[in-house]
Formats: C-alpha cells, sequence, structure tokens
C-alpha cells in the first residue's frame, strides 16, 4: 500500500509540474462547458428572411409585418426579382425568400384564395424543416386575420368549434435547450480531459525513459498501474464537481437526482475511459500518437452517444452499435438524474453495461502492458 501511495504522490507532483497539462486541467472545461453549452442549441433564430412583394398593396405589406414582428426572422430586403433573390441564396445571405404574387390582394378579394411562393434553403434538413414550421405558422395566423379584415368574417363564425391543447411540459418546463445540453457536454468534458490526461501521461513516460527505469523495479504491475491512474480518477471526479457547479451558477441547470449516485455512476465510468487510455498508450510510442488516436475514438463515441443527434432517428444497425458506448450511458445517466430525478433502479442497465465495460477495458489494459522485471 505505501509504495501504491508513493506512486500518486510522485504523479500528482508530476502533473502539476507539467506546464502544458495545467491548462487542460483547470482552464479547458471551464471554456467548453461555457462556450459549447451556448453554442450547441437545436433552437433556430435570427433567420435570414427576404421577399419578393409583386402586389404592393396593404394586405402584401400586413404579411411581411407579420414575418417582421416576429423573433425569429431578420427581415432584410424587398428584392425586385426573383433571380435577385435567388442569387442572394445562393451567395448565402438569405435563408427563406417569400413570393408573393402580383394581385395578392384583388385575388383574395375575389376568389377568396390564392397561393404564395416560399423558398428554403435546405443544406441543413433539420434548420430548414424548423423554418418551414415558422412559416407556416405565421401564415395561419395572417390567414385569420385576413378573414376577419378583408372578409368582415368574426372571429366567432371562424372558431364555430374550438378545440384547446393545455401542454404539460415535464422535466423541462422552460423548453431551454441549455437543460438538455448541459449533462451531455459534462459527459464530454469528463470523458475527453481523463481519456488525454492518462493516455498521454502514461507515453510521457516512455518518451522521456523514465517508464524503463520504472519497469526494472520491484514495483509490482498493479501498483504502478493503479499508482499511475489513480490521480486522474481524482481529476474525473474533480471535473464532474467543478461542471455541475457551473450548471447550477451560470446555466441554472436543476439537479433533481442524488448527487451521490452520480458520483458512485462517474467513478465507474471514469474507469472505462482510463482503461481506454491504458490500453491506446501501451500500443503508442509518442504523445502525438496517443492523441490522434484518443481523438478516432472520442469522435465516434460522441457522434453516437446521442448528445448532438437523437439515437432514435439513426439506422436501426447504428442503433445496435450504440449499445457498447459508454459516453452514451453517461449521456443517459447524467440527464436521467440531473433532470428527472432517477434512482438506481431507473439506471441500474447503464450501470451493470458500464462496469462491465470497465472490468473489459481494464483486463485488456493491464494484459496488454509489458513490465519487464
Amino acid at each position: 500500500m505505501k509504495t501504491i501511495l508513493y506512486i500518486i504522490q510522485k504523479e500528482f507532483k508530476q502533473i502539476f509540474r507539467n506546464k502544458g497539462m495545467l491548462p487542460i486541467i483547470f482552464v479547458m472545461p471551464i471554456l467548453q462547458l461555457v462556450i459549447l453549452s451556448n453554442a450547441a442549441t437545436f433552437e433556430v433564430k435570427n433567420i435570414k428572411f427576404g421577399y419578393i412583394d409583386n402586389d404592393n398593396t396593404s394586405t402584401s405589406r400586413a404579411l411581411i409585418e407579420k414575418f417582421d414582428a416576429s423573433t425569429y426572422f431578420n427581415v432584410l430586403t424587398n428584392f425586385s426579382s426573383e433571380a435577385e433573390a435567388s442569387s442572394a441564396m445562393l451567395k448565402g445571405d438569405i435563408d427563406v425568400i417569400l413570393d408573393i404574387p402580383s394581385n395578392f390582394e384583388r385575388n383574395l378579394q375575389k376568389e377568396k384564395y390564392n397561393n404564395l411562393g416560399i423558398t428554403i434553403n435546405a443544406i441543413d434538413g433539420a434548420a430548414a424543416g424548423v423554418e418551414n414550421v415558422y412559416v407556416t405558422q405565421i401564415i395561419q395566423r395572417f390567414n385569420k386575420d385576413i378573414k376577419i379584415d378583408l372578409f368582415q368574417i368574426s372571429d366567432q363564425q371562424i372558431q364555430t368549434v374550438t378545440i384547446e391543447s393545455i401542454p404539460l411540459f415535464w422535466f423541462n418546463k422552460t423548453l431551454n435547450y441549455k437543460t438538455y445540453m448541459v449533462p451531455g457536454i459534462l459527459v464530454l468534458l469528463v470523458t475527453m480531459i481523463t481519456l488525454f490526461l492518462s493516455g498521454m501521461n502514461i507515453v510521457r513516460e516512455k518518451e522521456i525513459g523514465t517508464l524503463e527505469q520504472i519497469n526494472v523495479t520491484p514495483i509490482k504491475k498493479s501498483q504502478f498501474i493503479i499508482g499511475k491512474l489513480f490521480p486522474f480518477w481524482i481529476i474525473g471526479l474533480g471535473l464532474l464537481t467543478v461542471g455541475l457547479i457551473l450548471a447550477k451558477v451560470i446555466f441554472n441547470v436543476p439537479i433533481f437526482g442524488s448527487l451521490v449516485l452520480m458520483y458512485f455512476y462517474t467513478s465507474i465510468y471514469i474507469l472505462v475511459v482510463l482503461g481506454i487510455g491504458l490500453f491506446i498508450s501501451n500500443f503508442t510510442d509518442t504523445q502525438q500518437q496517443a492523441m490522434f488516436i484518443s481523438w478516432f475514438f472520442v469522435v465516434i463515441f460522441i457522434l453516437m452517444s446521442g448528445l448532438f443527434t437523437p439515437i432514435e432517428s439513426m439506422p436501426q444497425w447504428a442503433q445496435k452499435v450504440t449499445e457498447f458506448n459508454p459516453v452514451k450511458h453517461f449521456v443517459e445517466v447524467m440527464r436521467m438524474v440531473m433532470l428527472k430525478g432517477s434512482d438506481l433502479n431507473d439506471i441500474l442497465p447503464q450501470l451493470l453495461k458500464t462496469a462491465l465495460y470497465a472490468f473489459i477495458m481494464n483486463g485488456l489494459a493491464v494484459w496488454s502492458y509489458k513490465k519487464t522485471n
């Protein structure tokens, strides 16, 4: 036990002497949490809106004012022709184009029916779908108003039968996307930093030659691995603590579940990450190699974790593959415990899978580590 404590003490000293690691441990988590939580949003705002008003009547201007009054649209300009508007969208200056036909008001009065042309930049299909919903809602409200103003139809005549729905939002009453994203960003921070630090630290021993010196000492393999990885296990829990404080103070994310349960699961999850870091370091000779390989796996884990894209939207084969993704289970647990107040029984499936993953990865890492006496 004394041997392990001496190794742990040596590792902490080595970590804090390494000026390159200190910013990664203390500065990067704060910046990433603040920046990513504000940047990673599913909301679509400040939509660049242009229009072609071929009618120039009070009715067409009233429709444009509806878009101008919306908080989602930024009405920029009135294009003189369809070619000019298409050119602006091609350059990326416009996201949505409204084409109001000539005789728009007159045809509404005579035929009580007309068409509008809507062109939406759909490079980002998800954003285009949201923009289409916004446009449809505004036109529907305008359609109701025009029946009252232009056709002198009373509001009671329009709504002879009314069905009102009363939504009840659970777990995120304000529909704030940060409440949904921040727990996932915490998972991202704990995963990336503990993986990079553990892998790079062990490989650094190879580069400077101290690993060979340790290998020929009477220190046992288990003592060396425990003493080497334990500081990063502590750092990972410290990152979670800092992240939870920032989530509460800056983003006011609720924490309904047990902190003890959250730390218990995280402590097992960090063992998975440390096992992966040790396994990678056993097959690399430089810190650059360890960084590139770690980054390769981190990108795959994150993209298939459900952090930024719903797992339900993935193909069936991809959904099955995500069951072997430890990051996916950690994201689910963080959101369940923080936002739903889930208990141990609720997260037991994820906990068992993560524990099995930790056992397998650390077993492979210890097996692949070669120590010469």
